[in-house]
């Protein structure tokens, strides 16, 4: 007997008619923001080799991926990301394309998160990449700003971005001379702000201004106090332009028009380690988590062979569509305009002339019923006003 043939995997789940109405019109909606800015679409494998995602920067952990083999034995992976695939097309087949280049695509990932509770395995993600140009600030303005048109675009008066650097803790950790695992706890400490761990982990390293600061990092969000809280903790040069950056950026947004929207938080250390400067996060109000993430990243295309600064965020289509859901807005099936019913002998006519009334624009369904009472009493029980037979003649009935 089989056991699961009548359920979906964890972190799986059908989706019905309103839920992917909603889906689709965060789809196109996104789409269209994307495509009015100047970004084309790409669509990447859902397949790729194991290696792709398991260079210096872009080591994701194994037992977060969903892995098979192809017939030569080599490893294959279901897409966790989609930037890192994007980075790997834009070296190999766009290597010779003009820059700036401005890609946007909406398509699946998949990562085994069992530890997550009310996890979601398969996600429709959409997003944008800006590969390249010479003034990196432009480009980070012009997609921080795309983040926040796609964020007030579903909920535009409670919509929340926090904006951070990632430099600040790269720098930070960097002068403990932890390892890669000891700096990958440290990271998921300062993510979930689990305190006392964190705590914990950092006394085998002594008491200095370093550990200090690094304690404090899950605690540097607000308003533009952050910034001289974090520069009176600990400060260097690097640590200095990393903050005066992120201060500019975070005024400059506020100035137009978004103040009490954006916030800053010092403690974004994405799980993905490619990102090199800024960082940033997005909120809508009916949804526990983030549902836009991105960041700059100016050496992951070198890992392919093309070196190429870029800026980039995706959007978890699936919470946005919820969110918008719980705040009210409605998806409901459009209901058919009409049945129509061939008699006996003029099915394929009736099936013709149904294609003829679509293309005039209306919504119609063909009867499957023997009589016309049967196709009648479906109408009534669907709401569909009107049923059109299609014999010798073609009649409308009003039921």
């Amino acid at each position: 007997m089989k056991r699961y043939d009548l359920i979906t995997p964890e972190g799986t789940r059908d989706l019905l008619f309103e839920e992917c109405l909603a889906r689709r019109s965060v789809e196109k909606n996104l789409k269209c923001l994307f495509s009015h800015f100047g970004y084309s679409e790409v669509v990447t494998p859902g397949l790729e080799f194991y290696d792709v995602f398991s260079g210096s920067t872009r080591n994701f952990r194994t037992e977060n991926l969903y892995k098979t083999f192809d017939s030569k034995g080599r490893i294959i992976v279901m897409r966790p990301d989609s930037t890192i695939p994007i980075a790997r097309l834009v070296a190999t087949r766009l290597k010779d394309a003009k820059l700036p280049l401005r890609l946007y695509y909406n398509q699946r990932i998949y990562e085994n998160s069992a530890l997550l509770k009310g996890r979601s395995d398969e996600t429709v993600q959409a997003g944008i990449e800006l590969i390249g140009g010479k003034n990196s600030k432009r480009a980070d303005y012009e997609v921080l700003c795309t983040a926040v048109e796609a964020l007030a675009m579903f909920d535009k008066d409670n919509f929340r971005l926090e904006l951070g650097h990632i430099g600040y803790f790269k720098e930070l950790v960097a002068k403990l001379g932890a390892d890669d695992d000891v700096r990958e706890e440290i990271r998921m400490l300062i993510s979930t702000k689990n305190y006392p761990a964190l705590n914990d982990l950092l006394m085998t390293f002594g008491d200095n201004d370093v550990t200090r600061a690094l304690k404090q990092l899950p605690r540097l969000f607000g308003g533009a106090e952050v910034f001289e809280k974090a520069a009176s903790i600990y400060t260097d040069d690097k640590i200095t332009a990393i903050l005066d950056e992120t201060k500019e950026e975070y005024e400059r947004l506020s100035s137009l028009g978004y103040e009490g929207k954006i916030s800053v938080d010092l403690g974004i250390v994405s799980h993905t380690d490619y990102y090199t400067g800024i960082v940033f996060k997005g909120y809508l109000s009916e949804v526990g988590k983030y549902v836009l993430n991105g960041g700059r990243y100016d050496k992951l295309m070198s890992e392919f062979g093309f070196d190429c600064p870029a800026v980039g965020f995706g959007v978890n289509v699936d919470a946005v569509a919820r969110h918008l859901t719980k705040i009210g807005e409605e998806f409901e099936l459009k209901t058919a305009d009409a049945v129509v019913y061939g008699e006996k002998g003029y099915v394929v006519e009736a099936i013709a002339y149904a294609k003829k009334l679509t293309e005039q624009g209306m919504t119609v369904e063909n009867s499957l019923f023997d009589t016309v009472e049967e196709s009648a009493e479906y109408a009534r029980s669907k709401g569909i006003a009107k049923l059109i037979t299609v014999g010798k003649e073609i009649k409308e009935i009003n039921v």
